[in-house]
């Protein structure tokens, strides 16, 4: 049996003997509800508390009390428990169907924008701040920074290395079109280096192999992923947990763009004087190579002058 079954049949029987350890003393109502999950957990992963109490019949607070009962802090934790069984046994057309068969056409935008909403207060949430901060003096002091992320990852991975490469010294975005490509980009990498991997169900397994070739040669690995149980985390000094929805055939990567701004962000303040020397230098590059319009060159003129007035206040010459 594989690591991930394996994985999944003892998460499986954990919350099967939760629920069994308090189902005498359960409700109707709730051994109604431990009855649906048991057979549907599938399902119930992707149902709002509202949304399972209105299948099974009984009230939203019942469903948060039966998640209580069992042990959890609330639905969500619960709710998490039950994506660590679907983790990676859904492919992309029954997450297609799981998510429209659940939601009606005039219910897209609100249901996405919502669920995107929610993925970014579950991630500030339960983010480790120790190491939101030691992933920020890292990158800092590395004589190397590569970002690795394949897929619906990728452009998380270019976004990130685009505005680092601002600040930062030696940044590389690692070009990830094929396995041999990947090791030939960080075959230098090495101690005083940082590999930063980014992804998310279902895992890459490219992704997956730079870390582990980063790390035996004694780099540093900052992690971007969705859980403790991310097969990411294996090789890594700093896991930076960021939730993505499970439930579409499109990846949901609005809680990882926000913590990858919020590094960015938290990298700028430290370097505060070279940005804006940085920043300085583009504007006359961009406006003696004519890189935007006339229209955009004088709206990123604005920048320049917030940049001068930021001088000023700091009392700079």
């Amino acid at each position: 049996m594989e690591t991930s079954e394996r994985n999944i049949e003892a998460n499986m029987n954990e919350l099967i003997g939760r629920i069994e350890a308090k189902y005498e003393k359960m409700s109707k109502g709730q051994k109604r509800l431990a009855e649906y999950v048991k057979e549907n957990y599938d399902k119930a992963v992707f149902l709002t508390a509202a949304r399972l109490g209105e299948i099974v019949g009984v009230s939203e607070s019942t469903v948060v009390r039966f998640a209580t009962q069992l042990g959890y802090r609330g639905y969500p934790e619960f709710q998490k428990a039950l994506e660590e069984l679907v983790r990676n046994k859904l492919n992309s057309i029954q997450r297609m169907e799981v998510t429209y068969g659940r939601i009606t056409q005039s219910e897209i935008l609100e249901t996405v924008l919502q669920s995107d909403i929610e993925k970014i207060k579950m991630t500030l949430s339960a983010i480790d701040h120790k190491a939101f901060n030691w992933a920020i003096d890292t990158l800092l002091e590395a004589k190397r920074i590569y970002v690795v992320g394949i897929r619906s990852c990728a452009p998380l991975a270019s976004f990130m290395g685009f505005y680092l490469n601002l600040v930062c010294d030696n940044v590389i975005t690692v070009n990830t079109n094929s396995s041999s490509e990947i090791f030939e980009q960080i075959i230098r990498i090495g101690e005083g280096d940082v590999i930063i991997g980014i992804s998310f169900p279902r895992y890459s397994m490219r992704t997956l192999k730079a870390l582990e070739f980063a790390s035996n040669r004694k780099a540093k690995v900052i992690t971007l992923t969705d859980s403790i149980h991310s097969p990411m985390n294996q090789y890594s000094s700093c896991n930076l947990i960021a939730r993505s929805d499970m439930a579409s055939i499109v990846d949901s990567l609005v809680a990882p763009l926000s913590v990858i701004n919020a590094l960015i962000v938290a990298i700028c303040m430290k370097k505060q004087k070279e940005v804006v020397s940085t920043l300085e230098t583009l504007e006359k590059i961009w406006g003696e190579y004519q890189v935007y319009s006339g229209e955009e060159s004088s709206q990123e003129g604005g920048s320049a002058g917030t940049n001068e007035s930021y001088r000023q206040n700091k009392g700079e010459e």
